[in-house]
């Protein structure tokens, strides 16, 4: 038990971590993500309301390889510093929220605060992912270029048969505040509503 124990003792301080600043690190300059603005309104929005939630990665010499949206996005609310888990990728690392407990509304709020914001601010720079991967690479990720048609046109299906007609009213509200008077008050009032903030 006791030689237990001071493996797992010492494999745990193995792991450095460092307190540094977000300009510390440095921006993927290939980025394959564009992103968007209606992404990055996510981002930051999720971040104001709740804080910094995943964890982004970086390389040995702090140049960002996942998360140069969210890093953007922090830095221009006002976060200024970044904990660097030093890792060989041999586990995971997991940020743990000592706040938050999923199983409220504040939590599943957030779990589909970051889902949204990860899917809403993708936007593929497929000329600079082609001059880095081929076509069968690209698939490989799960990258395709959506801008090709993947079905000749004689191939195409029409589904406009199989569309549900909705009728949709939208209303520009003067800031957040305004915007959540409004909902509040059309839930009220029984209607099903969305909140879109661009």
């Amino acid at each position: 038990m006791l030689l237990k124990i001071n493996y797992i003792c010492k494999k745990i301080s193995m792991s450095k971590e460092t307190k540094n600043k977000i300009s510390d690190l440095i921006p993927d300059d290939k980025n394959f993500n564009i992103g968007n603005s209606f992404g990055d309104s996510l981002i930051e929005k999720s971040l104001r309301k709740f804080g910094a939630g995943r964890s982004i990665l970086i390389d040995k010499n702090n140049k960002i390889i996942a998360g140069n949206k969210t890093v953007e996005n922090s830095a221009a609310i006002g976060l200024e510093n970044v904990k660097i888990i030093e890792s060989d990728g041999t586990e995971i690392i997991a940020v743990k929220r000592i706040d938050i407990d999923l199983n409220t509304k504040r939590g599943r709020e957030m779990a589909l605060a970051d889902n949204a914001s990860a899917k809403a601010n993708i936007t593929w720079d497929f000329e600079n992912i082609n001059l880095e991967f081929d076509t069968q690479e690209c698939k490989d990720c799960g990258v395709i270029d959506f801008t090709e048609d993947t079905e000749p046109e004689s191939e195409q299906k029409d589904l406009s048969d199989q569309l549900k007609e909705t009728f949709e009213v939208i209303i520009t509200c003067k800031d957040e505040k305004h915007q959540e008077q409004v909902y509040n008050k059309m839930i009220a009032d029984g209607f099903k509503v969305r909140i879109l903030t661009l």
